[in-house]
């Protein structure tokens, strides 16, 4: 994936996590938790701020991090720099919430 892609990942889910993400600052860290036993997807990484889940990152992501993130959660906690999405990213894609992968070094799986 090109930088510019690393820095815009999509965090989706946020109509169920509306009040968590409406009390978040504008920039933010967050711990990338793989849930291999998720019963809707099977390669689920949830996104954690201050304790709580606010969302996953999208699917079609989460399916090429899944394995290298939960490699190297099992070393410990997996964090990122997160921000608010701009208005219009919200009105074309309802993605409230975007994650910058480009310090993780993680090799996606092809």
């Amino acid at each position: 994936m090109a930088e510019s892609i690393l820095r815009r990942i999509p965090v989706v889910g946020g109509h169920g996590y509306r009040e968590r993400i409406q009390r978040l600052p504008a920039a933010f860290v967050v711990t990338l938790v793989p849930e291999p036993d998720s019963r809707y997807l099977p390669c689920a990484i949830a996104v954690v701020t201050a304790q709580e889940k606010v969302g996953y990152i999208a699917p079609e992501v989460a399916r090429r991090y899944f394995e290298p993130l939960r490699a190297r959660a099992a070393d410990g906690p997996v964090t990122c720099t997160g921000r608010r999405a701009s208005r219009s990213d919200h009105e074309t894609s309802g993605v409230e919430l975007l994650l910058d992968f480009t310090e993780l070094a993680l090799a996606p799986e092809d």
